[in-house]
């Protein structure tokens, strides 16, 4: 079976892409091995940027019909200090993000791309691919194994995330447990007290977390916890599950998240993943590329890894419709370059800095003299908001 492009993973990145190709002629496979609708562990916020990009293609209107309120506040919440600051609005059809959970973003962009003419295999998943002469050959297996294909196209997209706990056919190598390794969780809660609007970052010893209000006036509490850390958050509630041994632990820390969700009921059980593996990748070259987390993953501490992936994809998609479509691999080559280029302006900062706030927030004595400098200049809430990407256009070129 011969397309113009091969997309592997049906998440925001992957099904952004496969939209953005099929509305524009291009013969599209998208190959995702999960069923949707699906949970997933994910602070579920989108910005207001990411938003606008989708007002282009139509999407966005079924998105803000389902998502919780306009995120106008922000706010940290360390030990007992509860800090709150102004989102700076976005220039733009969509002036502020809003919050969806990945059961519904998911599905909806993926509908997207089926209406606007890709081809859906699902669930089925990647087993190999080979490269060719003109293109790649992958062989995919349905879930549970029970047939193979093969797909042809001279385009592969990996769209397939970094951090999920099975082992994908085009990720790269795991490396070895350490003590610092990050793992996240994620439930919804009912019956809180978040203000609406608000969207907390919520710092604790041995990690950090965020609040928001997504659909249905769902509490979203999503955290990364450092494994020795959640080892001794298990030790301490043993007969209880991780997440419930984690949220004791972010209770005990955090006036502001007992406030909010103390007295909620959650809705779902825990989900889990990890190790969170955040950093720059290689963006691919002779015809392969990569979009969303496989390609660059921030610490969520930023809350941008949603718009961070559908801006990845836009990138690239811009770049691919405007190479020939009979292209050889030295013009990949070229395109994968730019590619980069124009990815790293608007990304590496975000990536390279969300990585020591990460820090900062995990180690108590710093999270207290952050939390001091933010109580003393509240303004500095709204900027940080607006470095991170709340509200900056993208870049289109390098």
């Amino acid at each position: 079976m011969n397309y113009d492009a091969i997309i592997i993973g049906a998440g925001p990145a992957g099904s952004t892409a496969a939209l953005l190709l099929a509305r524009s002629g291009w013969s599209v496979a998208l190959v995702e091995k999960s069923e949707f609708p699906r949970r997933k562990v994910c602070g579920e916020f989108i910005s207001a940027p990411a938003l606008s990009l989708l007002t282009r293609v139509g999407v966005a209107e079924d998105i803000l019909m389902k998502a919780g309120p306009e995120i106008r506040e922000v706010a940290v919440y360390s030990g007992e200090r509860v800090i709150t600051g102004s989102m700076p609005r976005a220039d733009g059809p969509v002036p502020f993000g809003r919050a969806l959970g990945r059961e519904h973003l998911d599905t909806l962009l993926l509908r997207a791309a089926q209406a606007a003419g890709a081809v859906i295999w699902q669930p089925w998943r990647v087993k190999g691919y080979e490269r060719v002469d003109d293109g790649y050959v992958c062989c995919i297996e349905q879930k549970p194994p029970s047939d193979e294909k093969q797909l042809r196209a001279p385009v592969v997209v990996a769209a397939h995330g970094s951090w999920g706990t099975g082992r994908l056919a085009l990720e790269g190598a795991r490396r070895c447990a350490r003590a610092s390794d990050l793992f996240a969780f994620k439930a919804h809660f009912t019956g809180g007290a978040l203000e609406t609007g608000r969207m907390p970052l919520v710092a604790f010893p041995g990690g950090y977390g965020g609040l928001v209000m997504s659909d249905r006036k769902r509490v979203s509490f999503s955290c990364c916890v450092r494994r020795d850390v959640l080892a001794q958050c298990r030790a301490e509630m043993p007969g209880v599950s991780a997440g419930a041994a984690v949220l004791a632990h972010v209770f005990g820390a955090c006036r502001g998240m007992r406030e909010a969700v103390g007295d909620a009921t959650r809705d779902e059980a825990w989900l889990a993943a990890g190790p969170l593996q955040p950093g720059l990748r290689s963006a691919g070259s002779e015809g392969y590329f990569v979009v969303g987390n496989a390609l660059g993953e921030a610490h969520p501490i930023v809350a941008e890894g949603i718009s961070m992936a559908i801006q990845s994809a836009w990138l690239l998609c811009e770049r691919l419709l405007a190479a020939p479509r009979v292209t050889r691999n030295a013009q990949w080559n070229d395109v994968a370059r730019d590619y980069e280029a124009v990815y790293r302006r608007n990304f590496e900062q975000r990536i390279n800095a969300s990585s020591a706030f990460s820090m900062l927030a995990m180690r108590p004595a710093t999270a207290a003299i952050v939390a001091g400098l933010l109580d003393n200049v509240p303004s500095l809430l709204s900027m940080g908001a607006r470095w991170a990407g709340k509200a900056s256009p993208l870049y289109a070129s390098a």
